[in-house]
């Protein structure tokens, strides 16, 4: 990955779109997800959130440790903010609250949820091979070993970790009614209260070493696919009148507003698994049998430097093709079009011009794996934007700011062992390779499978209503400009409090 620098001129007029689009958005009406991408281009790209985590994407990781959350039971004298923000009901938390065990340390910032209706109390954002919950709580913390804080975390692919809490319908619930006793203090938006301090852990399930851990995006605009993912196996309940104080004591209008607007089903549908798998630290229990285990970081780290620097005859014939997902046509690499003599002496310049690049070539699969460098998705919006502008291509955004973003994305999360490597990533890296007649002819191949395995896609996404329909498409999408004002402004400020 690519580190990016700007001149202040630059940087004033990332700043400008820094500030975001600023449009309404909604969960359902004119505003709703469907419309998203139009304002807010990554919520129509990649590696979107929540999923429905299947069966056939799990995948075993042994090195998985249980999560340990710190300094979370806090005391009464802790004032926090309970809001209303519009979207949902949000606690802010105090920074002396981590995770540990990650590969950074994560602060923890505000704790909020999502939750179905009182005459459908099916409203959890992620699924279980197909089950929908009656709600599910995510506590939010940002990466505060590289970032000052929520905001500026917020659009960086290494930013964010979201501890995911599916919640049921049965017992009374004593931690959740430390809050939801509190909840008509907040009944329209922008509207908040102070609460006592209270156990945050309480709200936990009571096992914390048995979850599933994928990268995703956050599930509301902007949908920046900063977050790692930990949703926690084993739900929690809280009573069929708690949830129905919280389905229906609530309102995503303002006081003063004619006609008040009820604030449940605040839910995001299903996006699709875009080469994704779930890692899972457990292996016993039901839908579990023959699960497969996870490939090792290494095994990944010598396939990626095979792309990088192995024989591309080699990998046209065998290698290449074991790398791609199952039901892809062979790609070939035009290896019978030429001459022997001409093949063998394009391949021995090929070898020369490998071995002279081969150690740089290992810091560059060193460095991918230590991700050094992380994703700025603002930043890449507004290059990709000024891109679009000389040719007037403006409104294909969506897919444009996709294929930008998901090889490097996917290449990252294939070295980190939570994704399969896909053809974007297979040819983004061919494509650094020097340009000889067969990595030409073979990039073409490539090339080929990705636009047929695009048609399929859009095939499978016109024919499941429940994705989101800008996920894998090309879009084309009308661009909004950026508004002023608050960062972040369909939040409270609260919810990226520094």
């Amino acid at each position: 990955m690519h580190s990016l620098s700007f001149t202040p001129i630059a940087l004033l007029q990332l700043t400008s779109l820094a500030v975001l689009h600023g449009a309404k958005w909604t969960y359902i009406g004119p505003e709703g997800e469907h419309s998203w991408a139009k304002h807010y281009p990554y919520c129509g790209g990649a590696f979107q959130s929540p999923i429905n985590i299947k069966p056939e994407l799990l995948r075993f990781d042994p090195t998985l440790r249980p999560v340990e959350v710190q300094n979370y039971n806090l005391s009464p004298n802790e004032q926090l903010t309970l809001g209303n923000n519009g979207h949902s009901v949000q606690i802010s938390l105090p920074s002396k609250m981590y995770i540990s065990g990650l590969p950074h340390r994560y602060t923890a910032a505000q704790l909020h949820f999502h939750w179905g209706s009182s005459g459908r109390p099916a409203g959890s954002e992620h699924m279980v091979n197909g089950r929908q919950y009656a709600a599910e709580m995510h506590v939010v913390h940002y990466n505060s070993d590289k970032y000052p804080n929520m905001s500026t975390a917020v659009d960086k692919s290494d930013g964010l970790a979201v501890l995911g809490v599916l919640i049921e319908v049965g017992e009374f619930n004593p931690a959740f009614e430390q809050f939801l006793k509190f909840i008509n203090g907040i009944k329209y938006r922008d509207q908040r209260v102070q609460v006592p301090g209270f156990n945050i852990r309480a709200l936990l399930p009571a096992r914390l070493d048995e979850y599933y851990r994928y990268d995703g995006s956050l599930t509301t605009p902007p949908c920046y696919p900063s977050v790692l993912w930990t949703v926690f196996r084993n739900h929690v309940t809280i009573s069929g009148k708690q949830f129905v104080s919280l389905a229906t004591a609530l309102y995503s209008s303002h006081a003063q507003d004619s006609a008040p607007v009820p604030l449940n089903g605040n839910y995001r549908k299903p996006q699709l698994a875009d080469s994704r798998v779930v890692l899972v630290s457990f292996k016993e229990g039901r839908g579990l049998h023959g699960i497969l285990t996870v490939t090792s970081p290494l095994t990944r780290k010598r396939i990626v430097q095979q792309l990088l620097v192995g024989d591309l005859a080699d990998l046209a014939d065998e290698g290449l093709y074991q790398l791609l997902p199952s039901g892809t046509e062979k790609i070939h690499a035009g290896k019978n079009k030429y001459h022997k003599n001409q093949q063998t002496e394009t391949l021995a310049k090929s070898k020369q011009q490998t071995l002279l690049k081969k150690s740089q070539t290992n810091r560059s699969v060193g460095k991918l794996g230590l991700a050094e460098d992380a994703l700025c998705y603002v930043a890449m919006e507004h290059k990709v934007f000024q891109h679009l502008k000389v040719s007037h291509s403006e409104t294909q955004l969506v897919q444009a700011l996709r294929d930008a973003v998901f090889p490097e994305l996917n290449l990252k999360s294939y070295l980190d062992c939570r994704s399969d490597l896909a053809l974007p990533a297979i040819r983004h890296i061919l494509r650094g390779r020097p340009p000889t007649d067969e990595a030409l002819e073979l990039d073409r191949s490539l090339t080929r499978a990705l636009k047929n395995q695009r048609k399929t896609f859009t095939t499978i996404k016109q024919s499941v209503p429940v994705t989101n329909s800008g996920s894998l498409s090309p879009a084309t999408v009308p661009r909004k400009p950026h508004s002023q004002g608050y960062p972040h402004p369909w939040l409270l400020p609260m919810e990226w409090e520094d």
